[in-house]
């Protein structure tokens, strides 16, 4: 991996913790005091984010959260990238860090079995393996593994309905499925498992680290990925190694943005792409060209539009 200037931090940790709250102030001091910039998330079931800086920067903030209760055996992924992704630095509190809508999974009390990046391929090659990506459609529809069943939904809280359904489909040929299932960095993996687990189906497997991990790792000569891998920042990408994708972010719809894309007539840098051209109004078209048009001038100007997102 190219050692471009700014470390990015992908992170997660399951851990029950009494009072996020409390937890949430002193998180953000010490991110805002070492120049971090990104997004936490804090619940009662533990912490997820996306958060960039210098390296130093990092180690010493991935120190200070393992520091937290429950967190010694935090989750992360590291990536570079030329430019800090981020425009500021937020803490937020949620009901859930990856919200499914099913408050009686709880990942602590048992999820799929984890499968590391090179030893993933083998178990997806098996003919016997029901191989299912369990991320948004805008994200499969960039890169997925090859041979995956896409559920073709638009939120992860979609995917315990879809699942159901999906397996009375499977019964009804009388498969006793295996399943593996993966996603970006691992953490809806651990809630999907834990689900499937809690609907009775026991041989259930996910990718350890996610796409991130398994992008990192294994070579692209040998592997089953294809496409680009979409991530929650201004990289928008990712490809092997790592490294930064081809793709651009749609700013009214937040949905990835290929070269095709732009060059379709629905297409208005910073107004609307294919994808949205007919789900906004034009009351919406009409602010986000005025925001667009003040992120133009910013930029000319050498400077930075804090409207311009996160």
């Amino acid at each position: 991996m190219s050692q471009l200037p700014i470390c990015i931090a992908a992170l997660y940790r399951f851990t029950p913790f009494a009072d996020p709250d409390a937890i949430r102030a002193p998180l953000l001091d010490t991110c805002q005091t070492l120049g971090i910039r990104g997004t936490l998330l804090l619940a009662r079931e533990g912490i997820n984010g996306t958060i960039a800086g210098s390296d130093e920067a990092i180690t010493a903030i991935i120190a200070h959260i393992r520091a937290l209760p429950g967190c010694d055996a935090l989750e992360w992924k590291l990536s570079r990238a030329e430019a800090m992704p981020f425009n500021r630095m937020k803490v937020r509190l949620k009901r859930e860090i990856v919200t499914m809508g099913q408050p009686d999974i709880d990942p602590l009390a048992g999820v799929g079995r984890y499968v590391s990046a090179m030893d993933w391929n083998a178990l997806i090659a098996d003919p016997d393996t029901i191989l299912i990506d369990t991320r948004n459609d805008y994200e499969v529809a960039v890169g997925t593994f090859k041979g995956a069943i896409d559920p073709d939904i638009q939120s992860f809280r979609e995917f315990p309905d879809w699942f159901r359904a999906r397996r009375a489909e499977l019964e009804a040929e009388g498969r006793t499925p295996r399943i593996a299932m993966f996603c970006t960095g691992g953490i809806r993996c651990e809630k999907s498992t834990a689900f499937a687990l809690s609907e009775g189906v026991q041989d259930v497997y996910h990718l350890k680290g996610g796409i991130l991990k398994y992008l990192e790792e294994v070579p692209e000569a040998e592997s089953l990925w294809e496409g680009e891998c979409f991530v929650f920042d201004q990289r928008v990408t990712v490809r092997h190694g790592l490294e930064p994708g081809a793709y651009d972010l749609c700013h009214a719809c937040r949905r990835p943005v290929s070269v095709e894309d732009k060059h379709s007539p629905l297409y208005v840098e910073g107004v609307q792409c294919p994808a949205c051209a007919t789900e906004r109004t034009d009351t919406q078209r009409a602010r986000y060209a005025a925001r667009q048009q003040q992120e133009d001038l910013a930029r000319a100007r050498g400077t930075h539009h804090i409207g311009g997102g996160d």
